[in-house]
């Protein structure tokens, strides 16, 4: 499982003002990784958040670059593509993976990561943090964009 020897994270952002952009495909699976982005937030005592659905995973870049430019300190970029018979999921993963990339270091803003790219449903839901999942990478991509953050703020 990806999730062995993950940090623990806690991190303390009051004041930060964060978008949470999410994609709309696979509900039962975003609705957990939404849940867990939001409780990560409520845990880092996050009061300013923003909630938009994207179309779908390829969608992402633009809109968290959107969020970004408009002064929010971390955006977090929700979204789930699942393996099928084509070359589809390879090039939508690899296009909204390097979008993501290139808008925290065009902006400067984080991004947290939390696009699932499984192979099959029963992947997706084991990483969404609903019960019984063994991971939430709703929580782990809230995390990691708020550290990112809080490092980023001392260099200022």
């Amino acid at each position: 499982m990806s999730g062995h020897g993950a940090p623990q994270l806690a991190v303390d952002a009051a004041g930060a003002r964060v978008a949470i952009v999410a994609s709309s495909w696979h509900t039962e699976v975003m609705d957990g990784l939404i849940a867990g982005a939001q409780a990560a937030l409520a845990d880092a005592h996050v009061t300013d958040v923003t909630l938009v659905r994207a179309p779908g995973s390829f969608e992402l870049p633009i809109l968290c670059q959107a969020y970004a430019r408009q002064g929010f300190d971390a955006v977090i970029a929700l979204g789930v593509i699942i393996r099928g018979g084509t070359p589809h999921f390879e090039y939508v993963s690899a296009a909204a993976t390097d979008g993501l990339s290139r808008v925290a270091l065009d902006t400067g803003v984080p991004v947290g990561f939390g696009l699932l790219t499984c192979d099959d449903d029963a992947q997706a839901l084991d990483r969404a943090g609903l019960e019984g999942s063994k991971e939430d990478k709703g929580r782990e991509a809230v995390e990691a964009a708020l550290s990112a953050w809080n490092v980023l703020r001392t260099l200022a």
